[in-house]
């Protein structure tokens, strides 16, 4: 059984995940991305639509399968040296997080839904999984 989680990155950098079929979180660590398998499904969210900036979005932002391998190191710049893992992306709508906040376990009954986003890199509930993905018009089924 695959596991299914919940990425968060502003949506300038998923695009560039998503152009370049990978993924990359917590500012580039590796231990983050050794918590996937093969399989495992990833979706993203972006409290932003640009890295450092404040123009909020909150919208999911990307979903996709973890490919086979593991976490690798890309070196960006001289200083800077980001681990990533190859996955294969779906086609997917950008889909605002506010409409589901009721019926996801991630968020249902709680205030402060945002808060636990701030880890970067979470477990996701397989109803949670099928349910976004429906919300962005990827077949749940495929899940």
């Amino acid at each position: 059984m695959s596991g299914h989680w919940l990425a968060v990155a502003s949506r300038d950098h998923v695009r560039r995940g998503l152009a370049e079929g990978f993924m990359q979180v917590c500012h580039g660590k590796a231990a983050p991305l050794r918590r996937l398998q093969s399989g495992d499904c990833v979706v993203y969210y972006s409290p932003t639509a640009v890295f450092g900036q404040g123009e909020p979005l909150q919208a999911f932002t990307a979903f996709g399968r973890v490919a086979a391998g593991v976490p690798y190191q890309v070196a960006m710049s001289d200083d800077f040296h980001p681990y990533r893992r190859d996955v294969r992306w779906f086609a997917a709508d950008e889909t605002p997080i506010r409409p589901l906040l009721a019926e996801l376990d991630l968020s249902a009954g709680q205030r402060h839904w945002g808060y636990a986003l701030r880890l970067g890199l979470l477990p996701l509930s397989e109803h949670d999984a099928r349910r976004i993905a429906a919300a962005m018009g990827v077949n749940p089924a495929s899940i």
